[in-house]
């Protein structure tokens, strides 16, 4: 039986992850790259979106993970109790 919690957690760390990069890919863009004066306020906005979304799904990869590790805790109590029983 596949743990559904698990599988949220790999993707939602994969995404979170996937945003993150590219945010502090643009953080170095911009520092690097001696851009318009008027421009840096777009990048900053797209690394702070970018970042905190990325920190979000990681955040919620967490949470799954955790759930996933109790319901596996549960089911070996549980097959534990029943194994003593018989």
């Amino acid at each position: 039986m596949t743990n559904r919690h698990r599988q949220k957690y790999i993707s939602r760390m994969l995404i979170g992850f996937g945003f993150i990069t590219p945010g502090i890919l643009s953080i170095c863009y911009i520092s690097v790259l001696k851009s318009k004066p008027e421009e840096w306020y777009l990048w900053a906005a797209a690394a702070i979106v970018l970042i905190n979304g990325g920190l979000l799904c990681l955040g919620s990869a967490v949470i799954h993970k955790v759930k996933s590790d109790l319901i596996r805790k549960q089911r070996q109590k549980d097959q534990n109790k029943k194994y003593e029983f018989e």
